[in-house]
């Protein structure tokens, strides 16, 4: 413990002299998000400043190993450095699909020479990945998949659709589900596979949204060149990989429904409604919906905090990141519902430079998909009842 308390010290001197003022604020449109990829672009000097001493000391992703560029922290250690960017509001220097899904499928399935390529990569935020997954026919039901890969000597030939693939048009790199063996049963066949964007034959077509944005494209393959050495895991075995990735996405979508994500909902209401003789948000039952909201919003860091715990005993659930995915999608559309409540008629502005571009109701309506996306709130529910709570006909 007392070497803990000697990390916890160095940690937030470290982060207090190193953390810009301008990353410790709110984030308050997609150009505060660092991605990081071959066409990168910082929004501002202190984000550049920020991402790069947090590369440098590993911390992009410091429970990774030294070798593939993380910070070789042990699971307490990582906690401490959350925490204590929790306390000053210090902003993520990379967000990435590689940190939250694909780095942890290939620390556990990938070859040794797959981590050395990639996962620097990935920490040092040079390739942006995104997540083939998704087809047409093949949404909640993932194992009925079509996209085929045929074997070319030392390659495979891949053709096929993917969609809802996030952000494909800004991607470098392809993580992706393919068919290599058609006789097989539904979920065999299957093999988890890496490419580049850039490959001749992908083509991507951004999907527009009810919010007027598009992080959403469609997918296409046309007789793209992969080599074979490019699939992680057994070759027909790939179902193992995706459903072990598919825990990390629902665990990193659960996140939204997290504390401390922009300023607090108390605050926000105040400045629509404002407040009466005690200080209070003078609407009693907006008042409410906020409290009720933030104790569900407690209960969910709890429970994260709980699953990091079981996950460093050896006692975590497969099935728990379900569970999380539900509880944190339906908290965040609660968290934009009762935005649009404390904002009046406001909140609807959808082009004005006041709305900064109808910012609140575009980002209302995007959490309309909340629900869907990384499995729908149905299917995660079906999970928590057959494999969670075992209740009889589930």
């Amino acid at each position: 413990m007392a070497d803990l308390e000697t990390f916890r010290s160095e940690t937030r001197a470290w982060l207090g002299q190193n953390c810009p003022a301008e990353m410790r604020k709110p984030m308050t449109s997609d150009g505060d998000t660092f991605w990081g990829g071959r066409n990168a672009k910082f929004s501002s000097e202190a984000q550049r400043v920020w991402f790069e001493r947090m590369r440098d000391k590993g911390w992009t992703v410091p429970h990774w190993p030294k070798e593939y560029g993380g910070g070789g922290l042990d699971g307490e250690e990582a906690k401490i450095v959350r925490q204590e960017m929790a306390a000053i509001g210090a902003r993520a220097p990379l967000t990435s699909f590689g940190i939250s899904m694909l780095g942890p499928a290939l620390l556990k399935y990938g070859t040794e020479e797959q981590k050395k390529e990639h996962l620097p990569k990935i920490t040092a935020g040079l390739i942006r990945w995104c997540q083939g997954y998704s087809e047409p026919n093949a949404g909640s039901d993932l194992a009925s998949l079509q996209t085929r890969a045929e074997s070319d000597g030392n390659d495979y030939i891949i053709n096929g659709q993917k969609i809802w693939t996030s952000y494909a048009n800004y991607a470098d790199w392809i993580f992706c589900l393919v068919r290599t063996d058609p006789a097989a049963k539904k979920h065999d066949g299957i093999s988890f596979i890496l490419f580049d964007m850039t490959s001749k034959g992908v083509t991507t077509k951004p999907i527009l949204l009810i919010s007027g944005y598009s992080p959403f494209c469609e997918t296409f393959f046309d007789n793209v060149r992969v080599p074979k050495s490019h699939v992680v895991g057994t070759v027909n075995r790939g179902w193992d990989v995706a459903k072990y990735l598919l825990q990390h996405e629902r665990a990193m979508i659960s996140g939204m429904g997290e504390r401390g994500v922009g300023r607090p909902l108390g605050q926000i209401a105040a400045d629509s409604i404002g407040a009466d003789a005690q200080g209070k948000l003078d609407d009693a039952q907006l008042r409410s919906q906020i409290a009720s909201f933030e104790v569900d919003e407690a209960a969910l860091a709890a429970a994260a905090e709980r699953a990091v715990d079981l996950a460093k005993a050896g006692q975590s659930h497969p099935a728990f990141s379900s569970a999380m995915k539900y509880y944190g999608t339906e908290l965040n559309k609660r968290r934009y519902e009762i935005l649009m409540s404390a904002g009046g008629i406001d909140a609807l502005e959808w082009e004005s430079e006041r709305s900064k571009g109808g910012a609140r109701p575009r980002a209302w309506l995007r959490t309309k998909a909340n629900s869907i996306e990384g499995g729908t709130s149905e299917v995660m529910l079906g999970i928590v009842a057959k494999r969670i709570l075992d209740l009889p006909g589930a």
